[in-house]
């Protein structure tokens, strides 16, 4: 075994309140209280009739259902903007009025801040014993119960909890005990490794199935990955080490094979109430059935159709699953809405329909406001940006403030663009969620070629660009950068350097680059094309996750055709950067727009909120269209994303130009307008088209007159299906059509077989 010593310490993730004795002065084997446990009846109010609170003036019909249940199993299905942290809180606060003793409750959310805000919310409506409630995670909820009965799975009460960087430490200390002899291929870097064990953890999946998925320019290293895994868990059962996913892995395998550790917290929690619980993976959903299966006095809290975190390994069905676990369980539904205006949850509530597993909704308000959500046609990216940033004007000119208003994007390289012009128009904005853009290093790596043509003395990125060839490192690169200043040399003739030989082959193709990108006259465009073929090799080598930075590096040739030189391109990356989260702070009150992923957006609201990239191949992915469950997933994460406005609700793309060497569904190739929006009745959304001139004319077009295809494949065929139909196959049942190929070659996506191409001319396809 490796030695390793980790920089671990006892992670303060302490329940709250804290408490001395998780379980009191008695131990688990401790029956003297009698067992089994029964349920005590609620004892009448100890605060006085003028104190309690007035429920069904407070609170809509529902709402107060929810609220005021009483004992049992109870699924609230709380629609976007339904008051679902309010029903929480007022349900806190009724038990607490009723006789239930606050540290009876338990509030399970997926932050201690929520938690410990809940709480707060609870006390301030006039019984400061709701602050008393046991609120936390379930990781903490795991942290303590271990504590005091770890040794029932093989761990001391002192166990030490490995944080990310010591998950990684280990990883990395274990490699040296693989057969390197066996091995066919380098592994994945530690962080990469330790990506796949938990998400194989969380999803209890094989470590196969994740990296098949996910990873599989590694999937020929299987076996070692597997055996690194064996390694791992091995090294933290001899060292008493959990890391995170431990915590709550070894408290379901407590409670599920230990009645008397169930009957002791069910004991202590009379009430046990659930926030967020689309976001459960099944792991925790086994543990609220095992902390309920006594008393069955189990509330939780979701929206099926919010369920976006599947890569941390949610898993939606547990909202589906809940009645099957406890099938006293009654069901809520909070469908008022007091947030959005009607026309947008029309829109949204059309949105869901496309659906196929849902709880079905139908979200109302009593907001005033006529504003149908548009979908706007821009043509080119460089339109959207533009329509975008002058809408934003007209609206601050109408008195919008900035801070009212959000642009929301599936991925973080989608608003490359957009900073651009934002900067340009001295618009300040902060964005959140992916990465800060000239700080990546991929996109660093990638200039650095282009600004040695600028500035031969650039010794910053001839450093950078050297170091990645292999054996020169920072010695030898220094010594070649001298030697060029001191003979003058062109960056065409690097290869000529006289130093060594094992650098030729390296510096042979470098220099083949510089020649090409010193050619008179070469376009940024071609020159960007040129270093991202030169550099894939690189990427490849060095970031595991090169696919997604493939497609930023991509974004980079169509930001440089705008240009007519090399210089003015990388000057204005450089002179009007996109902005960083740190340079305009939530706290200030300075006024800014925000920029988002959709994730990072999820629980906020803006009066304006701008959608944009809304064509297949972005949003959604092109790679979901391989995979149902993937496909719905995006349609939540549209639905997320547009119920966050308030007033007005945009959907921008580029409905022109949008190919960009089409390689299937596995490239970058972009089909038009986005599925989901184009399955949408005409009625709910108003269609409209600004290319050219971004304001006007505001002309109204029909989805079936714009382009949806902007590549060489036909988008319907005779018969008049079309891309993004959901269809019915005789032998392959319910699916959706992911694109033509040719007039009577069509690839579908089966829910339950996955992705076929079929002959028009030899099946029959039902338009459902």
């Amino acid at each position: 075994m490796s030695k390793l010593t980790l920089r671990a310490q006892t992670v303060d993730i302490a329940y709250l309140p804290l408490r001395q004795g998780f379980f009191g002065k008695k131990r688990f084997n401790d029956r003297s209280k009698g067992f089994p446990f029964q349920q005590r009846p609620i004892k009448a109010p100890r605060a006085t009739m003028s104190s309690i609170i007035q429920y069904e003036k407070v609170l809509n019909e529902t709402q107060l259902s929810a609220v005021t249940a009483p004992d049992g199993p109870l699924l609230v299905i709380a629609g976007a903007g339904s008051g679902k942290t309010r029903t929480l809180v007022y349900r806190v606060a009724w038990l607490v009025e009723r006789g239930v003793q606050p540290q009876e409750i338990l509030l399970l959310t997926f932050t201690r801040k929520a938690a410990k805000e809940m709480l707060e919310r609870a006390a301030g409506l006039g019984d400061r014993r709701c602050k008393k409630v046991s609120g936390g995670t379930f990781h903490s909820l795991a942290q303590r119960v271990l504590r005091e009965e770890g040794q029932r799975v093989g761990f001391s009460p002192s166990f030490t909890i490995m944080d990310r960087s010591d998950m990684e430490e280990a990883s990395r200390a274990l490699v040296p005990e693989l057969d390197e002899q066996k091995r066919s291929m380098r592994l994945p870097r530690s962080s990469t490794i330790v990506n796949i064990l938990s998400k194989a953890a969380n999803t209890e999946s094989s470590v196969a199935d994740i990296m098949e998925t996910e990873y599989s320019q590694f999937f020929p290293i299987v076996p070692e990955i597997e055996h690194l895994l064996q390694l791992y868990n091995e090294y933290k059962r001899k060292n008493n080490l959990m890391d995170y996913d431990d915590l709550i892995l070894f408290l379901r395998l407590l409670l599920k094979e230990n009645d008397d550790v169930r009957l002791t917290l069910a004991k202590r929690y009379k009430y046990v109430m659930v926030d967020e619980y689309q976001d459960t993976n099944a792991i925790q959903a086994d543990i609220i059935r095992y902390l309920g299966s006594t008393h069955k006095n189990v509330m939780v809290v979701g929206d099926d159709s919010q369920s976006i975190y599947s890569f941390r390994g949610a898993n939606f069905r547990n909202m589906f699953e809940f009645p099957h676990n406890f099938p006293e369980a009654r069901i809520i539904k909070l469908e008022e809405n007091y947030r959005s205006t009607q026309p947008i949850l029309t829109m949204t509530n059309a949105l869901m329909d496309q659906a196929s597993q849902k709880y079905t909704k139908c979200l109302f308000t009593r907001r005033e406001g006529n504003e149908v959500p548009l979908a706007i046609d821009t043509g080119t990216e460089r339109d959207q940006a533009v329509y975008v940033c002058r809408t934003i004007e007209s609206l601050v000119e109408e008195g919008r403030l900035l801070k009212d208003i959000a642009v929301l994007f599936r991925a973080g390289y989608h608003s490359f663009e957009l900073e651009l012009e934002l900067a340009r128009r001295a618009i300040p904005f902060a964005k959140y969620g992916g990465f800060k853009f000239m700080e990546s290093a991929h996109i660093k790596d990638l200039l650095a070629h282009l600004r040695v043509i600028i500035n031969r003395d650039d010794v910053l990125s001839w450093g950078r660009l050297l170091r990645l060839l292999k054996n020169i490192g920072p010695g030898k690169s220094q010594a070649i950068i001298d030697w060029m200043k001191k003979e003058d040399v062109l960056p065409a003739r690097v290869e000529e350097w006289p130093g060594g030989s094992k650098e030729k082959e390296g510096l042979a193709n470098l220099a083949k680059l510089m020649g090409s990108l010193s050619a008179p006259r070469v376009r940024p465009e071609k020159a960007v094309e040129l270093a991202v073929e030169y550099y894939n090799p690189f990427l490849e080598e060095k970031f595991d996750d090169f696919p997604r930075r493939q497609q930023e590096l991509e974004q980079l040739i169509f930001m440089a055709s705008r240009y007519r030189g090399i210089r003015a391109f990388l000057d204005d990356l450089s002179l009007e950067p996109p902005v960083s989260p740190v340079d305009v702070r939530p706290l200030d009150k300075a006024d800014y727009l925000t920029l988002s992923t959709i994730h990072s957006a999820k629980g906020l609201e803006w009066e304006v909120v701008f959608v944009i990239w809304l064509v297949d191949g972005r949003f959604p992915p092109a790679k979901s269209f391989k995979n149902m469950a993937s496909l719905e997933e995006e349609l939540r994460l549209l639905y997320v994303a547009s119920t966050r406005a308030k007033d007005k609700l945009i959907l921008v793309y580029p409905g022109r130009g949008l190919v960009q060497s089409p390689q299937g569904w596995s490239g970058n190739y972009q089909g038009g307008l986005s599925s989901f929006v184009r399955a949408l009745p005409q009625k709910v959304i108003e269609h409209r088209s600004a290319w050219s001139s971004y304001f006007a004319p505001d002309s109204v077009v029909s989805p079936s007159h714009m382009s949806i295809n902007s590549g060489k494949q036909p988008a319907t065929d005779s018969s008049g299906l079309r891309q993004g139909d959901r269809i019915n196959h005789p032998a392959f049942g319910a699916g959706v059509i992911a694109r033509f190929l040719s007039e009577d070659r069509v690839e579908v996506v089966f829910k339950d077989r996955g992705l076929k191409l079929l002959h028009l001319g030899y099946t029959s396809l039902e338009k459902i």
